[in-house]
């Protein structure tokens, strides 16, 4: 009844941690279901050691768990140092450090490209780039009345980040455009029965056969020398 109830503990607890998990930001839950598996190998190792089922090398491999967990803190304490390096090595690769109350952020010299984290408040430890531009807006009426750097610094990667989307959708449209040009121009090409290639004189002389035969005043359909002028039309303005 006690390894039931224990099990049943366990299995809330990983349910919980596992929820949680999905609740962070997309960049760290990799980081998340790490922490998650070491965890469930360090209690199977615990249990096991414990019941008599595993050789000594399992309570040394817990051992060690159980020093790392000893010298996080130490690792914790050390991280400001870390930051401070990092500041640094950015800036020697040619990248500015911006920090505001409630963003750090990155600015890259050569692209002018704009990178940055949330530190603070609403959406703490997401990544700029996983928030939709709508998200962005909502911090951004927050940050306007709670912290004006950090709402111009906001506004700034807004500024960028709406520039790329629309480049991206010009560049969509573009492509499409390009698309359905060649489409039209392959159509055209089949409805002359000609290759690509052909010359202007080939188009002209098969668009005046063709003509010739379908034409209304001779018997023919209007519908299909419509598309045969079309076709001429496109063939000859491309």
């Amino acid at each position: 009844m006690i390894r039931v109830v224990i099990a049943i503990a366990l299995a809330a607890i990983a349910i919980s941690y596992l929820w949680r998990i999905r609740s962070l930001p997309p960049h760290k839950q990799r980081s998340g279901y790490i922490k998650f598996f070491i965890g469930l190998a360090v209690v199977t190792v615990i249990f096991l050691t414990a019941t008599g089922r595993m050789h000594w090398l399992g309570a040394a491999i817990t051992g060690g768990f159980v020093f790392l967990r000893q010298v996080l803190p130490w690792i914790i304490r050390v991280l400001p140092f870390l930051n401070k390096l990092r500041q640094q090595q950015s800036a020697q690769q040619g990248q500015s450090v911006i920090q505001t109350d409630h963003l750090s952020a990155t600015l890259d010299h050569a692209s002018g490209l704009i990178e940055g984290e949330i530190i603070e408040g609403p959406h703490k430890g997401w990544l700029l780039s996983e928030l939709s531009l709508s998200e962005l807006e909502v911090l951004l009426e927050h940050y306007q009345t709670a912290d004006a750097e950090s709402a111009e610094l906001l506004q700034a990667y807004i500024d960028q980040r709406t520039q790329q989307a629309n480049e991206a959708e010009e560049e969509r449209s573009e492509a499409q455009r390009e698309a359905a040009a060649d489409s039209s121009r392959t159509e055209a090409l089949a409805t002359l029965g000609l290759t690509e290639g052909a010359t202007e004189e080939e188009i002209i002389a098969a668009h005046r056969s063709l003509i010739q035969k379908l034409h209304p005043d001779r018997g023919g359909n209007d519908f299909l020398a419509a598309k045969i002028n079309q076709a001429k039309d496109i063939l000859l303005n491309d």
